[in-house]
């Protein structure tokens, strides 16, 4: 029978097991939605919308796409005084910066 992955951490060290729970967290922190990525700024949906131009409903419903246009994503990262850059990675190389993918004239 094959072993789930808490049957396998339990089999490990301590300090085994520390260095992965910190790793999971730091990759955990890595990743968000666009609605955790707001409040981690402390900005609100009526905020947001102001920023962007549309109503709050808009906010909330950009909020729950899984879709979007790059352009629609650069303005909402923006809007939270961010900045987008879209990293192409492969096995074989480092990974790619694309430039002037995201709309931004400047990227070059």
């Amino acid at each position: 029978m094959p072993a789930n992955i808490k049957d396998k951490i339990k089999t490990l060290g301590p300090a085994q097991r520390k260095k992965i729970e910190a790793r999971a967290a730091q990759l955990i922190k890595e990743e968000m939605t666009l609605r955790e990525l707001r409040r981690a700024r402390k900005l609100t949906q009526v905020r947001m919308a102001k920023n962007l131009g549309i109503t709050q409903d808009g906010v909330s419903r950009l909020e729950k796409r899984s879709d979007l246009l790059l352009s629609t994503l650069r303005k909402t990262i923006e809007a939270m005084g961010g900045s987008l850059s879209i990293i192409a990675k492969f096995p074989d190389r480092d990974p790619v910066v694309l430039s002037s993918i995201t709309g931004d004239e400047n990227d070059r």
